[in-house]
């Protein structure tokens, strides 16, 4: 295979694994996990959370893609790892940095998409159990969450 065609398989993983986190955190983390990921929206005293062992869990595929890729040279597998980890670490950046200021950085960004952002999130937490939850995604943002109005009420 050639570089643009894992360019390509590279770039289609990382935005395939926004419909992956979405499903993921809808029936697994408010389904059967939700033992791990409950602290995450009821709050936590500690720094670390019992949420952030997904963190790990879901950087074992994309590990195993690529350390496997290397040991039987395959290029695809590595590329595929790549993308999923490049998910990984903007989730880590826009979730944890920018929405929850777990390190205190990005605070002025107020573009609109980032405004409907932080606005999407926060309506999905203010449901504090499993159940009856709205905007499970993470990158892609709802129409209802750019009004401008709802953005107001974000602050």
């Amino acid at each position: 295979m050639n570089l643009l065609l894992h360019i390509a398989l590279f770039i289609i993983t990382f935005f395939a694994m926004e419909f992956v986190a979405w499903a993921t955190h809808k029936y697994i983390m408010h389904g059967i996990m939700w033992k791990l990921h409950k602290d995450h929206h009821t709050g936590s005293k500690h720094t670390l959370e019992h949420n952030d062992w997904f963190s790990l869990i879901f950087a074992i595929p994309s590990w195993l893609l690529i350390m496997l890729g290397v040991i039987y040279n395959s290029p695809s597998s590595i590329w595929i790892g790549a993308g999923m980890t490049t998910y990984g670490i903007a989730y880590f950046l826009v979730h944890d940095i920018f929405i929850h200021q777990r390190i205190k950085l990005f605070r002025n960004a107020n573009g609109k998409y980032f405004k409907a952002l932080r606005r999407a999130h926060k309506m999905h937490h203010k449901h504090l159990g499993k159940e009856n939850g709205e905007s499970f995604g993470f990158l892609i943002v709802g129409k209802k969450y750019y009004n401008s109005e709802n953005n107001l009420a974000q602050g």
